[in-house]
């Protein structure tokens, strides 16, 4: 049996995105799929003393409506990175794993970055390593598939030799199981369902990136992910 998921790339994805990961032999970053404004791509939520706040990379949207997120550039002219580093120092400073953590952070972002999907895939696989998984990484694009939906996963789990595809739960309002069937593929839907975890400023909030996770729990993240002690 051979697992695969296909994802667009988002910025430091929440845990659920790692469980998913955990599950897959096979994981494919859909890079070349369509950018949409508002979306994970370039932005995630952290935990502070008064609530989530999000951070965001800003990207240029002029000239790049609909898009792939492989080709969405990252606006180096703000001073987002400095103000990332800052709101995570600041919210997270006083979290059991900051010290471990943080230079790996502060490594990344000392990185040129020009597009927003190479950063969102290096960051994946970092914090995939630091998890412990491993797992055969596909780009997308590479496979040159221009078919969309239901059509497209058919073709991309053939051709990797999959024969099950797991799809987060928002996959049930657009994707076609009777064609993954008819190509001897079985969909399995993830279900989002964590324990809650020992968390900085008051009561527990799960929406938030991994970055969370890891820097309050550290090596027993996998505990709080996909149940591994």
């Amino acid at each position: 049996m051979t697992v695969l998921a296909d994802i667009q790339p988002f910025f430091l994805p929440w845990r659920g995105f790692f469980d998913i990961i955990h599950k897959s032999d096979i994981f494919v970053f859909y890079d070349d799929g369509q950018y949409v404004k508002g979306s994970w791509s370039n932005r995630n939520k952290i935990k502070t003393a008064d609530g989530v706040q999000w951070i965001t990379v800003p990207v240029q949207m002029r000239g790049h409506l609909g898009a792939a997120i492989n080709e969405v550039r990252i606006v180096n002219a703000l001073p987002w990175k400095k103000k990332h580093l800052r709101a995570i120092e600041q919210n997270y400073r006083r979290a059991p794993y900051f010290d471990k953590y943080f230079p790996l952070m502060e490594e990344v972002y000392a990185q040129p970055w020009d597009r927003i999907a190479d950063l969102d895939i290096h960051c994946t696989k970092l914090i995939a390593r630091l998890l412990g998984l491993e797992v055969r990484w596909i780009l997308s694009s590479e496979l040159g598939f221009t078919s969309r939906a239901t059509d497209r996963l058919v073709e991309v789990c053939t051709a990797l030799g999959a024969d099950v595809y797991v799809s987060g739960p928002a996959g049930e309002a657009y994707l076609e199981p009777e064609k993954l069937e008819r190509a001897g593929v079985r969909l399995e839907y993830q279900v989002y369902d964590y324990p809650a975890y020992p968390q900085l400023h008051g009561p527990f909030e799960p929406a938030v990136s991994i970055v969370d996770v890891l820097m309050n729990t550290g090596p027993e993240a996998p505990r709080y992910i996909w149940g591994e002690k």
